[in-house]
């Protein structure tokens, strides 16, 4: 399990190296081509898609300080960093969109020239460009389980149709010498970027409060332990990620008095092994008789302390 989240967090960090400087280089092209236009939709898009560069050179970043090892101050090493870019890359989406809410308001009330040839010419390259970068993610990173790839994929989809939008907008001034369709174009697009970044955002923070994992059913994990015939009860019980793709559990488990040392490491391997096909990957279990203190609860329902006080809670 451990090769196969390395295997892929090394996959990931080469396709957002890749996408980065595809971005970037184009990203300085839409910029100018948006103010030289005086478009919106376009301005929106071009502003995405530097926020674009931004979000995947800190994810791209995020991925490199994750590979520091562990340390005393940090004993499961810098692997959450990935998380707080999400986080990140999910808060600036929502800003995004509400700008752009906040332009086409404006617009809408006074709408100014656009220059519609240059707009339709810039955007049709920046859907191009941005097609190229969304396959290149599909293709060759994990966008459905690394929430920090997920969030920087969200941001090149929402670009995409960002640029959609900006070309519909220009056929339908040419055409119609409408002046709505800039602002409208923008809306729409801030709606779907809105909504990437409240996901994302979310995701994040679920990890980041120590969340259960989306895929784990909490039920069916403390079946897969209790199946065990030598297991009397489960108590104390936390599951949570450490990073996208990397959950941890620990439990008190209670057996029989009688048995040896040599049997208990038995029974933690088959119950690691089992786990680890529930999408486990770290698991700490505390094996102890029905003679230790404990509650009957499956969840921990210990109490924080006072700062002052002193008296000892056993788990």
């Amino acid at each position: 399990m451990a090769d196969n989240h390395n295997h892929t967090h090394g996959a990931n960090k080469r396709v957002l190296l890749i996408s980065f400087l595809i971005i970037t280089s184009y990203m300085i092209v839409e910029v100018i081509g948006g103010f030289m236009t005086n478009s919106l939709a376009l301005l929106s898009d071009a502003g995405h898609m530097l926020s674009d560069a931004v979000s995947l050179g800190i994810a791209l970043l995020a991925f490199t300080f994750s590979e520091k090892a562990a340390n005393a101050s940090k004993t499961y090493g810098y692997k959450r960093f990935e998380i707080l870019a999400a986080v990140f890359n999910g808060v600036t989406l929502i800003l995004i969109a509400l700008y752009i809410f906040y332009e086409a308001f404006q617009r809408f009330t006074n709408p100014p020239a656009v220059a519609t040839t240059g707009m339709l010419v810039i955007s049709s390259i920046g859907l191009a460009v941005n097609i190229l970068v969304a396959w290149i993610m599909m293709r060759g990173s994990d966008t459905k389980g690394n929430l920090n790839m997920r969030g920087a994929f969200l941001h090149v989809i929402s670009d995409m149709l960002g640029s959609v939008g900006a070309i519909i907008a220009a056929l339908l001034i040419i055409f119609f010498e409408w002046g709505w369709p800039d602002p409208l174009a923008s809306v729409l697009v801030a709606v779907l970027v809105l909504r990437s970044g409240y996901y994302v955002t979310k995701a994040s923070l679920h990890v980041l409060m120590e969340g259960t994992p989306q895929n784990i059913n909490v039920d069916e994990i403390v079946q897969t332990i209790k199946q065990e015939k030598e297991i009397l009860g489960v108590h104390d019980l936390h599951i949570w990620s450490i990073t996208s793709g990397l959950n941890a559990l620990s439990c008190h488990v209670v057996v029989e008095e009688k048995m040896t040392i040599a049997e208990s490491e038995k029974l933690l391997r088959k119950i690691e092994h089992d786990l680890e096909h529930k999408s486990i990957q770290h698991v700490t279990i505390q094996l102890e008789t029905a003679a230790h203190k404990h509650d009957n609860s499956i969840l921990c329902t210990v109490k924080a302390n006072p700062p002052d006080a002193h008296a000892h809670h056993n788990h």
